[in-house]
């Protein structure tokens, strides 16, 4: 008997390592089905953010072994496995969204890096036909001239191209899953219809980003046969031949192909690239609670990041009415040494507090005073309509003493050297000596001293 028992024990223990092992086999699709309920618009997100689609990854890999710990008896497996779990997440959550398209304004033209690494036609061609490989050659060709183009079509025919979009967003189904936009090329990028209305975002925003994204490019006929030529680099096969004979015969816009709109049920809005950092401000936006009361955006950050910018693009976006910090410079009699040494010292807080904060919820018009740098004094009168969205723009918008005013902060951040590029190559050499000198010290004392961006709700871009 007990030789039996014996023989019987090493069996016993193979068929529980073996029901383990099958028990971990099964877990596989579990794991990898909670990575896609967990990654609902996350990649979506990863795009905005500038990928991190690797930590993710590691997370859920990280996950795997814990199981396969738990069921093996591994503890310090486990316990590894849970805290690359941890920092995994820690890693992509971060503080905030921080932003890693790069997009620099090159004359009419865009030029468009994402996590470092410069995009051109040819990248986004690429793409293109890695997540849609029912492209056809018409399909290709449509790509080269929306990304030379844009919406340029519409210039002049306003009305007509809002009533078309009107009827077709009521009509599309919304698409969760699907990419809210799809970079085609370095000045374009195709904002999915299906995927704005499951984000519950306003029709009349996208159509304001559509709209303002039409102009006539005096290179568009030359940006189009460079993208004719490294389209015809890229592909081979029948694929490119097919393509050749039609960029001969092309004379107009072209059409998808009907492979394509059977199979992808297109429907987007071309957009410019330069609104690429708006996007998340967007989203962020719309999920704002719904009140009566204005809402209020907060867009602080480093000199030259693009703060201006991106107010200007949300008030043509979103209608709103801006405020702008640089309108409360110092007056001559607070401009001392010791106001200087205070953490956000050099901004005239106390004329804000008193004739912007307690207005800005309210539902009303008011006006504000506007100091002028060039004479030294008071000069002209700001007026903001009755709206919905206000934004304060600048550095010191988010100054403690101001309290939580805004609904939604952001933090615009830039490179020290892309910094000092654009400062000297929008105010000179000289004037960029003295914001290296004077201003821009004591704007790093203010973030530094009030903790500026960990106060942010939205970091665009990086300092690195």
């Amino acid at each position: 008997m007990a030789n039996e028992n014996a023989t019987d024990a090493p069996k016993s223990r193979k068929r529980r390592r073996w029901g383990r092992m099958m028990l971990l086999a099964a877990l596989a699709p579990a794991v990898f089905l909670i990575g896609v309920i967990v990654s609902h618009n996350f990649f979506e997100d990863c795009l905005l953010r500038g990928g991190y689609i690797p930590l993710f990854a590691g997370a859920l890999i990280a996950l795997y072994f814990m199981c396969a710990a738990v069921l093996f008896g591994g503890r310090k497996l486990a316990v590894t496995s849970a805290a690359a779990i941890v920092i995994c997440i820690a890693a992509a959550d971060g503080p905030a969204d921080a932003v890693k398209w790069e997009t620099h304004f090159v004359g009419e033209r865009t030029e468009l890096s994402r996590d470092g690494a410069a995009l051109d036609f040819r990248n986004c061609l690429a793409e293109q036909l890695h997540r849609h490989p029912v492209m056809q050659a018409e399909d290709v060709l449509k790509q080269c001239y929306q990304g030379a183009y844009g919406p340029e079509h519409i210039l002049g025919h306003a009305a007509e191209a809002e009533k078309h979009f009107a009827a077709e967003f009521s009509a599309v189904a919304p698409r969760p899953d699907e990419p809210l936009f799809e970079v085609i090329s370095p000045d374009f990028m195709r904002i999915n219809l299906g995927a704005w209305k499951a984000r519950e975002l306003p029709s009349e925003w996208l159509f304001n980003l559509f709209s303002a994204s039409a102009r006539h490019f005096d290179d568009g006929d030359a940006v189009f046969r460079a993208c004719l030529n490294d389209a015809e680099n890229l592909l081979s096969g029948d694929l490119r031949e097919r393509f050749r004979r039609l960029a001969s015969q092309s004379t107009g816009a072209p059409h998808h192909s009907e492979a394509y709109r059977k199979a992808e049920l297109p429907s987007y809005r071309l957009v410019s690239t330069r609104f690429i950092h708006a996007l998340p401000v967007l989203l962020r936006a719309a999920a704002l609670p719904k009140g009566d009361a204005p809402k209020v955006i907060a867009v602080d950050g480093r000199a030259a990041s693009g703060k201006t910018t991106l107010a200007r693009q949300l008030a043509q976006v979103m209608g709103a009415e801006v405020v702008h910090m640089d309108d409360f410079f110092l007056p001559p009699e607070l401009r001392t040494a010791e106001r200087y040494r205070e953490p956000g010292g050099n901004v005239h807080y106390e004329r804000f507090a008193a004739e912007v904060l307690p207005n800005l919820k309210r539902p009303e018009g008011f006006s504000y005073r506007v100091f002028d740098c060039a004479t030294m004094r008071y000069g002209n009168t700001m007026t903001l309509k009755p709206g919905a969205w206000r934004i304060v723009e600048g550095a010191y918008s988010l100054h403690p003493r101001f309290g939580n005013y805004a609904d939604l902060k952001v933090f615009y951040d830039i490179p020290v050297a892309e910094q000092m590029r654009r400062i000297t190559l929008r105010n000179g050499e000289a004037r960029a000596r003295v914001f290296r000198e004077r201003w821009i010290p004591l704007e790093e004392l203010y973030i530094r001293g009030c903790d500026v961006v960990k106060r942010a709700d939205l970091i665009i871009g990086s300092r690195d």
